[in-house]
């Protein structure tokens, strides 16, 4: 029944969201100088897309390799210089999370459920198992263990040996919730994961026993949408810290150790952040680019020239931020100033997931499956 709801909540959502956007248009770009050099290195193509349903299938990467997935189901390693297949392996599934890979194997998810786990030398099937939840965002792989996030409010903790069910955890999913999950982030002996119901919680990855939980958003509003507070992108650890956004909720910076909360400033965002230094930088709810001091929050700068444009999270390279958004164009912006450094067009559709930096080349994804490589020259002078 959770399930149903969700899906119907969805639709509700996007009915708001169209008759929003009527009002306000997504931006038009304007031209500009680059001032960064960026060209194609390669292209691939994965089985199947879909430019309807916000997907969880982005790039992952092991030594020279990079594997993805296609929603037709393929699961491919790619050498990661010169794009070339190493294995396919076909899955026979809908594929809408993943992959991840490490332990030795790459692990995908399916929108009936199906976690898959393949030999990451060989491409063989490792084992198969049924969650019961769609899988919307990539698993962890750590500790002998894979743990998981699907959309009816648990997390699971599988064998990578053998996909048997090490422990589950638990927690309500209400009634309204805005389609996708962010995955869950395993640090030491902790997994850490946001929730729908914008709570933040820390459990034992060896367990799956609570250890602490924190609101990070609290539920507010007459009407289901405006109760939304949807943690739908991966939290960020940086050493003791956990930084962490919420969809009509707050950007928070918590205690690894305990959750407690060190401060919190009002921002919405179900696309998610990055933290180098002392920045975060953060797309918001309505596809503005915003810096942060890290300590207390403090705005840095803001880029508000691709408004509305469905921007991915931000990926950092080097000394700039790069962007996808719903036509398949990739920003490059100055991590210092926010300046727009360049801008490229994939040519393949909606990005909804962020580029992956890989050495000096970024990898995307389109929606439609449509992976390429990327790299960007030394900034131009004079």
């Amino acid at each position: 029944m959770n399930r149903i709801l969700v899906l119907v909540a969805s639709v509700v959502l996007v009915a708001a969201c169209s008759k929003e956007e009527d009002v306000a248009p997504p931006a038009e770009l304007v031209d500009f100088e680059p001032l960064v050099r960026i060209d194609r290195v390669w292209s691939a193509g994965t089985k199947g897309g879909d430019d309807v349903l916000r997907l969880g299938l982005r790039p992952a990467l092991d030594g020279d390799r990079a594997y993805v997935a296609g929603h037709g189901g393929d699961v491919q390693a790619l050498e990661i210089a010169t794009g070339r297949v190493a294995w396919r392996a076909d899955t026979k599934l809908e594929l809408s999370g993943g992959p991840t890979v490490g332990e030795g194997i790459v692990v995908v998810g399916g929108t009936g459920g199906d976690l898959v786990a393949l030999d990451a030398a060989t491409g063989s099937e490792r084992w198969r198992v049924a969650t019961g939840g769609e899988v919307l965002a990539p698993p962890a792989v750590a500790g002998g263990l894979v743990v998981v996030r699907t959309v009816d409010g648990r997390l699971r903790a599988l064998r990578v040996a053998d996909g048997v069910e090490a422990w589950a955890y638990e927690q309500p999913v209400p009634r309204l919730t805005l389609r996708g999950n962010g995955s869950p982030v395993v640090d030491g002996d902790m997994v850490i994961a946001g929730l729908d119901n914008g709570k933040v919680v820390s459990l034992s990855l060896t367990t799956g026993e609570l250890l602490w939980s924190t609101t990070v958003a609290p539920s507010q509003g007459r009407t289901e949408i405006e109760r939304l507070v949807d943690i739908d992108s991966p939290v960020r650890v940086v050493g003791d810290d956990i930084f962490v956004v919420g969809y009509q909720g707050r950007i928070a910076m918590l205690a690894r150790d305990t959750g407690q909360l060190w401060w919190g400033r009002d921002l919405s965002s179900n696309r998610g952040l990055a933290v180098d230094g002392d920045t975060i930088y953060v797309t918001t709810a309505d596809s503005s680019v915003v810096a942060l001091r890290r300590r207390d929050g403090t705005p840095v700068w803001s880029q508000d020239a691709m408004l509305r444009r469905g921007l991915t999270a931000p990926a950092l390279a080097g000394d700039t931020l790069v962007v996808g958004d719903f036509e398949g164009y990739v920003h490059w912006l100055d991590a210092a100033t926010g300046q727009m450094l360049a801008r490229g067009k994939t040519g393949g559709g909606r990005i909804s997931n962020p580029p992956v930096v890989a050495g000096e080349l970024l990898l995307l994804q389109t929606d439609s499956g449509d992976v390429q490589a990327w790299r960007a020259q030394a900034r131009a002078t004079g």
